[in-house]
């Protein structure tokens, strides 16, 4: 064996044995948060049990020399995938008042009527007016779609959401969001395994806008997308769909695969989006630089500028209470564009 030939058996040698390594690692690192996060009642209970397997776990695949233990720690680890497999969403638990009821929607021809839209009034982040209505909108006048983005700190992760915009009625907000119950807050690691609940938060602009803005001092862009009324008037079917969906069988929030704006784009590709994934799908914070370079806002500023005038902080806390805060927040915008 000549030695370049021997020095690449002993590159691919060591890639196998550090492939191995990572795997054994995610597995071990999974099964024991899906241990902790578990339905099991005792947070005691849940960290002993994680705890132990992890432990375990690394004597297993590491320590012992006996095969047999190899074997033990998979018949536990698929033990462990099978319970939570198992784990059911609900829509029973003590849920905070900002998701506690499931919007519904009724569609007959082009008229569709929502119940369970939010329409809080705030006095502050914590203190609120609850309000839940019915709204009746119809497609006929649905004339465009706005894009939001919001951060909890600027960077590479947020939320999204949509607004869709009618002619003759408020624009209709509707935010893919996690159930928390009370005294819960969201907690990325957690809602990877089973933690949280789905709900499509539907309701008027001055709440799930204004709250981001106004009360919980979130920076918030927005953006009107160049979407076709067809398109769009298709996204709102779909979203209707879902929201019906999961009013009759709960589902779980997941951040990478059942979340915000991956729903959006999966849900924009069955209305007729064309394109590929991108990485900033989920690294969302980024999400306007790719509605920008894709074409799909209108490119007539350069994106920094384009940014800068879309953050919509200052004239949203001037059009607090008003009951003209969805024309206000964009009369500034780069493109004026009414509701």
């Amino acid at each position: 064996m000549n030695s370049i030939t021997k020095s690449g058996s002993m590159l691919l040698g060591l890639l196998r044995t550090t492939i191995g390594v990572l795997i054994r690692i995610a597995i071990v690192t999974w099964a024991a948060l899906a241990i902790y996060y578990s339905n099991l009642p005792w947070s005691w209970l849940r960290t002993f049990l994680a705890l132990a397997f992890a432990a375990f776990g690394i004597w297993a695949l590491w320590r012992s020399r006996q095969r047999r233990m190899s074997i033990l720690f998979l018949v536990l680890f698929l033990g462990v995938v099978a319970w939570w497999i198992a784990i059911p969403p609900s829509h029973n638990r003590h849920w905070r008042p900002e998701v506690a009821v499931m919007p519904r929607a009724t569609i007959d021809g082009d008229r569709v009527r929502l119940s369970g839209v939010r329409n809080f009034s705030y006095r502050s982040r914590n203190e609120f007016t609850v309000s839940y209505e019915e709204r009746e909108v119809s497609l006929a006048h649905l004339i465009a779609l706005d894009f939001y983005v919001s951060y909890f700190t600027e960077g590479p992760v947020g939320h999204t959401f949509v607004s869709f915009v009618f002619d003759n009625a408020p624009p209709l907000a509707i935010s893919i969001e996690t159930r928390p119950e009370v005294g819960e807050g969201f907690a990325p690691v957690a809602s990877l395994f089973k933690q949280f609940e789905l709900i499509y938060v539907v309701g008027e602009e001055h709440d799930i806008v204004g709250v981001r803005t106004n009360y919980r001092h979130e920076p918030v862009y927005l953006y009107r997308l160049n979407t076709s009324v067809e398109d769009a008037r298709r996204l709102l079917m779909v979203y209707l769909t879902r929201i019906n969906e999961l009013a009759d069988q709960p589902e779980f929030y997941h951040l990478l695969t059942n979340s915000c704006t991956i729903n959006i784009v999966r849900y924009a590709n069955a209305a007729g989006r064309r394109g590929r994934f991108d990485i900033r799908h989920l690294f969302n914070g980024l999400i306007d630089s790719y509605l920008y370079h894709s074409g799909r806002i209108e490119a007539t500023l350069p994106f920094d500028e384009l940014r800068r005038r879309s953050l919509i902080n200052a004239a949203a806390h001037a059009a607090d209470g008003t009951a003209d805060f969805s024309q206000r927040i964009r009369s500034s915008l780069p493109t004026v564009i009414g509701p």
